[in-house]
């Protein structure tokens, strides 16, 4: 038997930011970022669609990127000196996953984060409030899954948290806010769904009522990122909607390694945190590769090349052309080929190569690698981590 959870309800369109007025409830808190939804206007617009439906409403500012696990135990503090109805999460990936979470440890105090890095552990969600998720980026979903990362700065690690209970009950996708994403951000978000979409169709947790979503998702993203990126906001809004079928299907069909690696890369080095996105657009076309090898895969990633109308007269030519589609994608978006040419060289060599046996050990221990069509040893993903520092080619 399998699961397929989506929130509640979804309004999507513009303005559909106008449908917090019909929540019903005494108290709102919202859970918001460094500051751009205040700097264009989205915040007081949903404080005061909230209030008038006829409900007090508190701030929870300067949610951070990565979002740390001290922010999620301040914000749970608060919302249990508020005692909230309803927790709305305004922005990126960021303040809705930190929000996830709080709610967690809002509705019980007593649990510990260890308990809850256990994948499909959380506690029974809804004693206390329900959660509506307003995304303004176009990649996490998370408005729509059931997952939410938090770092743990102090050991450098991303976790990954899953459970279907912080599925959002109500889910806000309006594309006004979306406009006002920069270039990088549309860049790095929008090929985090593409990432999304296509470990969703590859999963061997796939199934008949996620497959249409990502392979939509693909199509859509194919079409209309780049367009985004340039500034064509007709195709902006779309992809508000692409990435959001993309966490449909991701969400019940869960991930794979692209998104280990990026987990655990990510603010593993000194230099700097690799970006979310960003890493997954680098490492997605040495995962494909390897993953190919798995001949069941390979004829998955072959009937998405297909689907874009790409060129090859067999799986192995198909393979290719995806691949080198994403490069080339990546190439138009700006985006790096590989961690060693990232924000002009930040992450230290020597220090990659000295955490690497680490780095690769918890890859694979990520809760996205149990759905990989290919579970990697640690010598492969070593190899795996090795490619995507210095843009190798090599035969799995």
């Amino acid at each position: 038997m399998a699961r397929f959870t989506l929130p509640r309800d979804l309004y999507h369109g513009k303005g559909a930011i106008e449908e917090l007025k019909n929540l019903k409830g005494k108290k709102a808190i919202v859970v918001v970022g460094g500051g751009s939804m205040k700097r264009f206007g989205f915040l007081d617009k949903a404080v005061n669609n909230l209030k008038a439906a006829g409900m007090e409403v508190q701030l929870f500012e300067n949610v951070e990127p990565d979002p740390s696990v001290e922010t999620v135990m301040r914000g749970a503090q608060m919302m249990r000196e508020f005692e909230p109805d309803w927790i709305v999460a305004m922005g990126g990936g960021s303040p809705i996953d930190a929000a996830k979470a709080m709610w967690a440890f809002y509705e019980y105090p007593e649990t510990t984060f260890e308990q809850l890095i256990t994948p499909f552990n959380f506690p029974t969600l809804r004693t206390k409030a329900r959660f509506c998720a307003i995304p303004s980026t176009s990649g996490t979903a998370t408005e729509v899954t059931a997952f939410s990362v938090i770092t743990d700065y102090e050991k450098g690690i991303k976790y990954p948290l899953a459970d279907f209970n912080i599925t959002p009950d109500v889910a806000i996708v309006d594309p006004d806010l979306a406009e006002t994403m920069p270039k990088k951000l549309t860049a790095h978000t929008g090929m985090d769904a593409m990432t999304h979409a296509i470990e969703a169709y590859v999963s061997t947790a796939h199934c008949d009522y996620t497959d249409p979503l990502a392979l939509h998702a693909i199509h859509m993203i194919h079409e209309d990122l780049i367009a985004s990126f340039q500034g064509d906001m007709a195709a902006r809004d779309r992809m508000h909607n692409a990435q959001c079928l993309a966490g449909m299907a991701f969400s019940n069909a869960l991930l794979g390694i692209v998104h280990s690696m990026a987990h655990k890369t990510g603010a593993a080095f000194s230099g700097g945190h690799i970006v979310h996105g960003c890493a997954n657009a680098m490492y997605l076309p040495k995962v494909i590769r390897y993953n190919a090898k798995n001949p069941e895969a390979a004829e998955r990633y072959a009937q998405i090349a297909k689907f874009l109308h790409l060129s090859g007269s067999n799986t192995e030519e198909l393979v290719t052309s995806l691949i080198e589609e994403l490069k080339k994608m990546n190439k138009a978006l700006e985006i790096p080929s590989c961690i060693k040419d990232y924000e002009g060289g930040i992450i230290d060599e020597n220090e990659f190569m000295e955490k690497l046996p680490q780095v690769a050990e918890l890859a694979i221990g990520d809760a996205c690698t149990g759905t990989n069509p290919r579970i990697p040893t640690q010598e492969e993903m070593e190899k795996l981590l090795k490619a995507c520092y210095y843009d190798l080619e090599i035969d799995f």
